[in-house]
């Protein structure tokens, strides 16, 4: 490889862990919309990935995400991974929505097809996290990437632990 073949992404963020506990105080839909609306910064993986939260109501996440040569596998194709990480966080930000004030969770299980292959040709493709069920100690989301054709790329199913927050999580 030349010197003029060589690319770079560099990749900024803010303290996550002062985000998160101020985060603590809100029910998990007034956490993601303070991100949404640029109140409360979005976590560094978003940025180490490239995808941004675009919507959240209850019960339901969007994130979108444009492809590039970044996110590449040794074959030429978006690292599954990639789709992986993706449909995780939204599932996640949809189980997260319906969480109150003290409630957190953490996912237990992905399950994730594989449909179509993602290149830096695809243009912008959105990920849709749906809860399933919400229960005491279990929540089921299920999660789809598309392009704006409405084309399918993968589709995966998420299994989240549901759990009271350790009253020394707000130190």
């Amino acid at each position: 490889m030349s010197a003029t073949d060589e690319r770079r992404r560099v990749v900024t963020w803010q303290d996550p862990v002062a985000t998160a506990r101020a985060g603590l105080a809100l029910s998990g839909l007034d956490y993601l919309n303070a991100v949404v609306g640029g109140a409360l910064p979005p976590p560094p993986i978003t940025a180490l990935v490239g995808f941004t939260l675009e919507t959240v109501e209850p019960g339901r996440a969007m994130m979108v995400l444009t492809p590039g040569e970044h996110h590449y596998n040794p074959l030429g194709a978006v690292h599954g991974g990639i789709a992986a990480t993706l449909l995780d966080s939204v599932m996640g930000c949809a189980v997260h929505t319906t969480l109150p004030v003290g409630r957190g969770y953490t996912t237990v299980e992905i399950k994730i097809n594989y449909l179509k292959a993602m290149t830096a040709t695809t243009g912008a493709v959105r990920a849709e996290g749906k809860i399933v069920q919400v229960g005491r100690q279990i929540a089921m989301a299920e999660g789809r990437i598309t392009d704006d054709a409405g084309r399918l790329y993968a589709a995966g199913t998420a299994t989240c632990l549901v759990f009271d927050l350790p009253p020394s999580a707000a130190r």
